[in-house]
């Protein structure tokens, strides 16, 4: 009876802890939520329901030009990344050679520098080759990491696949390309898309680097959000706020179920 009385309340603090957590992290953004349908342009004071703020992002002209800034880097980069990051992850996995532990390590250094290392680095870098700076020296400072992010998921996907699934394809009269194009890239098709779709987030939300490395006119919607919030946070930006991050949410879910139905790939 005194054993079932504790469990019952280890079990409650968990609940409440657990609670307080959740509570910690999605409060404010329920509250987010809530003031971008407020009527009143002060996001302090509640007027009434509204979805005037929402209507007014579609016809602003300085948010959708720095959307499509955001769009276009996160594409490029992704695009790179996803084909760098996926030959990088399978010529570490299948392949020797001397310092291969010391690529992997820099490989994955992107990863753990913080992003202040990495903007002033490119920004010294592109300074002394005197290349200028614009949206195509952003896109190269968000390959960077986006590669890394790639390569780490595919390299997961990889340690839980069959290691002798291509060889059976080249016993059977496959050629090496036929053999990864047909047999290892299908396997691995559900871990770079949720790698791609993990670095296209990060690449739409990130403000540091590209702050660092962009040219004039080469504004990105979080640096446009960032310099509107300097006078005040309106309420057109909460409803561009949860715009994103109802679009990350559904991508993540995306990520999440492309990564369950490998699993159940792998498995069958």
């Amino acid at each position: 009876m005194l054993l079932n009385n504790k469990q019952g309340q280890r079990g409650a603090w968990q609940a409440f802890f657990t609670g307080l957590m959740f509570g910690y992290m999605y409060l404010p953004i329920a509250v987010l939520t809530l003031y971008s349908f407020n009527q009143s342009a002060y996001s302090a004071q509640w007027t009434g329901f509204s979805l005037r703020w929402y209507r007014k992002l579609l016809h602003d002209g300085r948010i959708l030009h720095a959307l499509e800034n955001s769009l276009a880097v996160a594409i490029a980069s992704v695009i790179v990344a996803a084909v760098l990051g996926s030959l990088m992850a399978v010529g570490l996995a299948k392949y020797r050679f001397l310092g291969r532990s010391l690529y992997r390590g820099v490989a994955y250094l992107p990863l753990i520098v913080p992003d202040i290392a990495i903007a002033v680095s490119t920004l010294i870098f592109l300074a002394v080759v005197g290349i200028q700076l614009s949206l195509w020296t952003i896109i190269a400072a968000h390959i960077v990491f986006c590669l890394a992010y790639v390569a780490i998921v595919v390299s997961s996907r990889l340690t839980n696949l069959d290691p002798h699934l291509e060889e059976a394809a080249l016993d059977l009269g496959a050629t090496p390309v036929q053999a990864f194009t047909q047999v290892l890239l299908p396997e691995l098709a559900p871990a770079i898309v949720a790698g791609c779709l993990l670095s296209f987030v990060l690449s739409m939300d990130d403000f540091l680097i590209a702050s660092f490395t962009a040219g004039t006119g080469a504004t990105t919607l979080p640096m446009e959000i960032f310099s509107r919030i300097r006078t005040g946070v309106k309420p057109d930006i909460n409803a561009l706020s949860v715009v994103l991050i109802s679009a990350s949410g559904a991508i993540a879910c995306l990520a999440e179920y492309l990564r369950y139905k490998g699993e159940q790939r792998q498995r069958g």
